[in-house]
């Protein structure tokens, strides 16, 4: 029987590994990297909002039972934890159930579960539900950035609006008049939709409020630009309407990610004619992230006064995002599209919408999951740099009903 050779047979005639070298601190360079920072950044954060919360627990749920030793649990569930209890408002934050209590808060979230304009899979009017569900998995808090919304600002869920089944035009007037009331009370307006029909309402509602001018940032796989499909203005048309509201150019507006076989030529052809900008996946790839964000904020932000984000999650590679109304392959990678989310709502906004998540084609809430981190990248990436409540200044015609 042949025996094994040893390690020292084996390696016989090559020459012993160089010893490696060792520096005298092994943490040297790590100490500069983000990882590092972060940690030291948290040390700078309030815990002031996170104590008001539980004592609001204790005094609205009751103290807890005599063998719990943690004296912060009440009785029942109320607040962040635990998560999987509890009423899912969007990140457990307080639901104003009188809508015109809305302005004491920084920014509010309102579902749109609507999908009438939908063309092919309907299924998005869920989209609000997935998303607050989902929702409940999450803190306030990001490691990276170093915020904390609890601490840092103030949220709320006003709960949905009550759209029309079947009848598009009734439910843009309602979902205009929902976004108009939030926006003219100084809160920020967060959408969760719905389909992306939803585009021209919310940014008709935000227009009517304001005579200053609104550039918009779209991420998509698709154009959206048609005047009309199958005779109506469904999810593939709110930039044709959007942008032919008088302080909407259709110059301020940006589209990254436009690409696949799914793009009618009815909207490319519009978009010629009225001169959008468009950059495709191919062209974010060539240039990078960070001058793709550049060149979305110079020419979103040419001339206006304010900007709007619509993020359509199919603009994400459908891998990734199979709950979806029109799933497309070669989209964004999750983490390119957050990157360059994060980097443009830095100069701040004047709303933002999350679109075309559909709970009944998702797997694992996966997608709601990706819907739910677009709006809470948007709002930390705000918050650290100082932009959140810097869309007041042209809230020059509130609306009051």
């Amino acid at each position: 029987m042949r025996s094994h050779p040893t390690r020292s047979t084996r390696f016989a005639g090559l020459a012993p590994a160089p010893a490696r070298k060792r520096r005298h601190h092994p943490n040297f360079e790590i100490k500069g990297m983000q990882g590092w920072k972060a940690l030291e950044a948290e040390e700078g954060l309030s815990e002031a909002g996170w104590r008001k919360e539980q004592q609001w627990a204790l005094d609205m749920g009751l103290p807890g039972a005599d063998s719990i030793t943690d004296k912060s649990i009440p009785t029942f569930a109320r607040g962040e934890l635990p998560h999987f209890a509890g009423i899912n408002t969007f990140l457990k934050a307080p639901y104003v159930e009188n809508v015109r209590d809305v302005g004491k808060y920084d920014a509010a979230v309102m579902g749109i579960p609507f999908d009438s304009g939908t063309t092919y899979r309907p299924g998005t009017r869920f989209g609000p539900q997935g998303i607050r569900r989902i929702s409940a998995l999450y803190t306030p808090y990001n490691y990276e950035l170093g915020v904390d919304l609890r601490e840092q600002m103030t949220l709320c869920d006003v709960g949905d609006v009550f759209t029309i089944p079947a009848n598009l035009e009734k439910s843009f007037d309602q979902i205009s008049r929902g976004v108009s009331h939030v926006f003219s009370s100084g809160a920020l307006p967060i959408m969760l939709g719905g389909d992306h029909s939803i585009g021209f309402p919310c940014v008709r509602g935000i227009a009517e409020c304001t005579s200053k001018r609104i550039g918009i940032i779209h991420f998509d796989r698709h154009i959206d630009i048609q005047e009309k499909d199958l005779d109506e203005r469904m999810h593939t048309t709110p930039w044709y309407w959007a942008t032919n509201l008088p302080n909407v150019s259709p110059k301020n507006l940006v589209q990254l990610g436009i690409g696949g076989w799914q793009v009618p030529r009815y909207g490319v052809q519009e978009a010629r004619k009225r001169g959008t900008n468009v950059l495709t996946i191919d062209d974010i790839e060539k240039i990078g992230l960070e001058k793709a964000a550049e060149i979305a904020l110079e020419l979103a932000w040419k001339d206006a006064d304010a900007v709007y984000i619509s993020f359509d999650v199919d603009s994400i590679d459908c891998g990734f995002v199979p709950g979806t109304g029109w799933p497309e392959p070669g989209g964004f990678l999750p983490r390119e599209a957050l990157k360059i989310l994060g980097l443009v709502a830095a100069e701040g906004l004047c709303g933002l919408e999350v679109v075309e998540v559909s709970p009944p084609y998702d797997t694992s809430d996966i997608t709601a999951l990706f819907g739910l981190r677009v709006v809470v990248e948007a709002l930390g990436s705000m918050v650290a740099h100082g932009k959140m409540g810097a869309h007041r200044h042209i809230i020059d015609k509130p609306v009051n009903f």
